[in-house]
C-alpha cells in the first residue's frame, strides 16, 4: 500500500469518527436536556470513571490505556461545554501544578477560575460561583499538604473525585543551554532538582521566586536566562523544554481532591475520605481504629492535624477503601462514633486516579 493510499484511508475513517462523534453530541445535548429537567448534576464522577474502565477493557487495539483515557477525557470535556459550561477553580496562577491537573482531569473545553488560596478554591466553590474545585492533599516526596486539611474541617464541601499528576519539573528557556546564565523557580522545585542542577548547570545562579509560574514570566522576558517548571508553563511563556523532567525523584506524584457541593455514588471499587477526634481518655485512638480492623477493612493513609478550636486536640484525617454507603463502612463508621467526639465524612468517589 503506498503513503497516499493508506493517508486516504486515514482521512476516510477521520470523516466516520467525525460524523460518530456529532452523533454523540446530539445525544449528550439529549442527556443535558434530562438532567436539567431532572436537577441532576453535569458532572458525573461516578459515570465518567464506569466509562473509562469499561473502554479500557474492551480496547484491543494498539491505543494504550493512558492513550484510550486521555481522549475520551477531552471528548467528555467538550460534552461538558455542550450540556452546560462548567467553571473548574484551582490554586492558581495560571501553569501551576494544581491548572495542569486540573485540566487534565476536566479537559480543555471549561473554563478555568485560578485562585489566590486553597481557601478561595474552597470559598467560591461553596458559593457557587465555580462548579469544582482542584485542590492538593499530599505529595509523594512533601508529605500532606496541611493547608487543604485545615479547609476541610469547616467546609461542607464533599470530595467527588481525585487526580494524581506525575510532577515532571523541567528545563525551559529561549536559548541553548550553554548561554543560560540565570535559571528561576520556587524553592521547593529547586530543591527537588538539587542533583541534576549541581551536575548540569553549575556555574548558573539559581533564583528563587514565589512560583514556577513567576519563573517561567521571567525567562521569557529576561536575556540568559531559564525557568524550571511544567510543561504548561512552556507552552504559555512561549519556552523551549531544554531537558525534561530534570527532578532528582522519578516517582514525585501530587495527589489532587476534586471538591463539589455533592457526593459520589458507588462505582464497586471506591475510596472514602473521613475526619474524626477521639475522646479524650486512655487507648481511645486504638479503639476507634480497631473496627477497620476487625472488618478488614483497608486503611491506605491517617494524617493528624491540630483542631485550633481546643488545646491539644487533634483532628485525624483518614482514607480507607470502600464507599460510604457499603454495608461494612457503615458498621465501622457506626462502631467509630462510639469512640469519638466527632465524626465527618469528606466523601466517597472512584479510587482510580490515573491520567
Amino acid at each position: 500500500m503506498t503513503l497516499g493510499e493508506i493517508r486516504s484511508r486515514i482521512d476516510a475513517i477521520d470523516s466516520q469518527l467525525l460524523e460518530l462523534l456529532n452523533q454523540r453530541a446530539d445525544l449528550v445535548h439529549d442527556v443535558g436536556l434530562v438532567k436539567k429537567r431532572d436537577g441532576v448534576s453535569i458532572y458525573a464522577p461516578e459515570r465518567e470513571e464506569q466509562l473509562l474502565r469499561s473502554l479500557v477493557e474492551r480496547n484491543k487495539g494498539r491505543l494504550p490505556a493512558t492513550a484510550v483515557r486521555a481522549i475520551y477525557r477531552e471528548i467528555m470535556s467538550a460534552s461538558f461545554a455542550l450540556e452546560k459550561g462548567l467553571t473548574i477553580a484551582y490554586l492558581g496562577p495560571i501553569a501551576t501544578w494544581s491548572h495542569q491537573a486540573a485540566r487534565e482531569k476536566f479537559g480543555a473545553s471549561v473554563d478555568y477560575a485560578p485562585q489566590s488560596s486553597i481557601a478561595e478554591v474552597f470559598n467560591v466553590v461553596a458559593r457557587g460561583q465555580a462548579d469544582y474545585g482542584v485542590v492538593p492533599i499530599e505529595n509523594s516526596t512533601e508529605g500532606a499538604v496541611t493547608y487543604t486539611l485545615d479547609q476541610f474541617v469547616d467546609s461542607e464541601l464533599r470530595v467527588c473525585a481525585q487526580f494524581l499528576l506525575k510532577i515532571e519539573n523541567n528545563l525551559l528557556s529561549k536559548i541553548p543551554r550553554e548561554e543560560i546564565k540565570v535559571a528561576y523557580s520556587h524553592p521547593q522545585v529547586i530543591g527537588q532538582c538539587r542533583q541534576w542542577l549541581r551536575h548540569n548547570l553549575p556555574n548558573v545562579d539559581l533564583i528563587e521566586v514565589s512560583s514556577t509560574t513567576r519563573a517561567a514570566e521571567l525567562a521569557a522576558k529576561e536575556p540568559n536566562s531559564a525557568a524550571i517548571a511544567g510543561r504548561m508553563a512552556a507552552e504559555v511563556y512561549g519556552l523551549n523544554v531544554l531537558d525534561a523532567s530534570i527532578q532528582d525523584s522519578p516517582n514525585n506524584t501530587t495527589r489532587f481532591l476534586i471538591i463539589s457541593p455533592n457526593g459520589c455514588p458507588a462505582t464497586g471499587d471506591d475510596k472514602t475520605s473521613l475526619m474524626f477526634s477521639v475522646q479524650d481518655k486512655p487507648g481511645a485512638l486504638f479503639s476507634a481504629l480497631a473496627p477497620f480492623k476487625d472488618l478488614r477493612i483497608n486503611m491506605s493513609k491517617i494524617e493528624s492535624r491540630p483542631s485550633k478550636r481546643k488545646a491539644w486536640e487533634y483532628f485525624f484525617f483518614v482514607d480507607i477503601d470502600g464507599h460510604a454507603d457499603d454495608a461494612p463502612l457503615v458498621k465501622a463508621l457506626a462502631e467509630l462514633q462510639k469512640h469519638c467526639s466527632f465524626v465527618k465524612i469528606l466523601g466517597s468517589y472512584p479510587k482510580s486516579a490515573v491520567p
